[in-house]
């Protein structure tokens, strides 16, 4: 072997010593035929003293006592330098074995279960737990110990293999008890080797014990006058045996005008106990003013308290203060009132003024190229050249020049000669919105496509919002595809000629609201602009 090879070899064993667990315990069960290890831990004090001692092995014998194991003990054992290995281990290797590097040993008693031929599992090596029915259940197989050299991994209930991966993470129910056994594959030197642990999962009943608790606020403040009567009132949900009192102090238990009900109202709703409890004063005197009074339930797991405190009765508000502040109340309302109402109609102008204010764009990091398809009607005839114009001319001439948005227009923007439906649906998808102008003459093929397209974007994808222009009084959209109800509702901009032409009209403000906010560039003249943030 090449001295790179056992440079290797030594590398792989020291990695593998130090990622294994130490055994501290001094009886240890194994399943005979299956791969196991002992390792020497080595103590606190003991760590510098032995940084370069060997760790010498040796197993009991009756007969001649401790007898140091080498390399040439059995070719099932392998020696390294913290921890001894049997690949597999048997039943003759039951013993005691011991380790020692320096002053410092350790020894353990090794028992080998016999494997049962008819089980895949021995029940001398089961690991019990019990599980809370509807609470967590969690088998994972692993052994970090061969983490390196697993190859296969198998689980199985009851001897038989349920799931692949080998993992079950659920909520337990009583048909998951059984034995679950993890069998892990390990090969080493050639040969194949299994690892096996098993659970006996119990599934059990649920602990339907509630916190105890004091329904209501926490602190309560009790408005009395001098020589009244009052009652405490305390309501608690808990549990049978739970107990629930009132707390009175030293000098009001021999006061018999502070009496608690020694009798406690109990009622269950929901299958859940409910008691009631109340504590009298009968004659309210000083010492009973700003005094804390505490009703307690308690277990012993929770406690839960609720404390009232007395206080003297505030006199009377005088007639005029009183009418002063009903006068003051109401005006604040109406004032409240106004402003809402004002911030409803004016809401368009105040977010177009917000937007400028904080120069706020939303275009900037989407990735779109456009901020709007512009869906219309492509045959420019006699009938619908007011429309077109409006489609091609007017909207970019108003929306881009004047406002900065990038528009997609169809007869501009798309190269002749390639293929419509492809060019179509893709530079939808790179818009931010699909305008579209609607008349009762809209829908042709191109234009089905084109709002089909932003259906689909809308509804499924999610992607672009549509804004539906009205240029032409339509009467009714029973044109528009179905679908097209599932948009969230939103207003039909109705285009008015004359009246819709300034910039400061309501129908360019409503048409910026609906786009998104994008900050004014830099050389458009500030004179433009102010006009659609004012009020017509």
């Amino acid at each position: 072997m090449h001295h790179g090879e056992l440079f290797l070899l030594l590398c792989v064993f020291t990695v593998r010593s130090a990622s294994r667990i130490c055994i501290y315990r001094q009886h240890i069960h194994t399943l005979e035929g299956e791969p196991f290890y002992l390792k020497h831990c080595d103590t606190a004090s003991s760590v510098h003293k032995n940084e370069t001692a060997a760790v010498r092995w040796f197993r009991a014998h009756a007969s001649r006592g401790y007898v140091e194991l080498n390399t040439e003990s059995s070719p099932r054992i392998i020696l390294h330098s913290h921890y001894l290995e049997f690949w597999p281990v048997e039943l003759e290797d039951n013993g005691t074995y011991f380790s020692r590097v320096g002053n410092d040993s350790q020894n353990w008693t090794l028992t080998v279960i016999k494997r049962n031929e008819h089980s895949c599992f021995s029940e001398k090596l089961v690991i019990n737990r019990i599980v809370e029915v509807k609470k967590s259940f969690l088998i994972r197989c692993e052994n970090p110990n061969y983490k390196e050299m697993i190859n296969d991994t198998s689980l199985y209930k009851n001897c038989k293999e349920i799931v692949k991966p080998p993992k079950i993470q659920k909520d337990a129910e009583f048909e998951d008890e059984g034995y679950y056994s993890c069998v892990l594959s390990v090969h080493h030197n050639g040969k194949q080797y299994n690892i096996t642990k098993t659970y006996n999962i119990t599934v059990i009943e649920g602990n339907n014990k509630i916190t105890p608790a004091i329904l209501g606020r926490k602190f309560d403040t009790v408005e009395v006058d001098l020589g009244e009567e009052v009652e405490l009132n305390c309501t608690a949900l808990l549990n049978k045996n739970d107990l629930f009192y009132w707390s009175i102090r030293k000098e009001d238990r021999s006061n018999p005008n502070v009496h608690e009900d020694t009798n406690m109202t109990t009622w269950t709703s929901e299958g859940k106990l409910h008691a009631f409890k109340k504590l009298r004063i009968r004659n309210v005197a000083e010492t009973n003013l700003n005094v804390l009074y505490n009703c307690t339930v308690t277990n012993e797991e929770a406690t839960d308290t609720k404390s009232f405190i007395t206080l003297r009765k505030m006199a009377d508000i005088p007639s005029h203060v009183f009418m002063r502040g009903i006068i003051v109340a109401v005006f604040i309302s109406a004032a409240v009132v106004c402003v809402v109402i004002l911030c409803v109609i004016y809401k368009v102008d105040l977010v177009l003024f917000y937007r400028r204010l904080v120069e706020r764009d939303e275009t900037l990091t989407d990735g779109k190229t456009y901020d709007a398809f512009v869906s219309y009607l492509k045959e420019c005839q006699p009938e619908n050249g007011e429309e077109h114009t409006f489609a091609v001319e007017t909207l970019p001439g108003v929306l881009e020049k004047q406002f900065g948005y990038k528009l997609c227009i169809f007869e501009r923007d798309v190269v002749p000669g390639g293929a419509v439906v492809d060019e179509i649906q893709s530079l939808i998808e790179k818009s931010r919105r699909l305008i579209i102008v609607l008349s009762k003459s809209y829908l042709t093929n191109e234009t089905r496509l084109e709002l089909e397209s932003g259906l689909h974007e809308a509804l499924v994808e999610r992607k672009i919002k549509i804004i539906l222009i009205e240029f032409t009084p339509a009467g009714s959209f029973t044109f528009l595809p179905p679908s097209l109800k599932l948009l969230k509702p939103c207003r039909v901009l109705k285009w008015q000629a004359d009246k819709s032409l300034p910039y400061n009209s309501r129908f360019w403000k409503n048409l910026l609201y609906l786009m998104p906010a994008k900050a004014i560039k830099p050389w458009r003249d500030e004179s433009e602009a102010l006009p659609v943030l004012s009020t017509p």
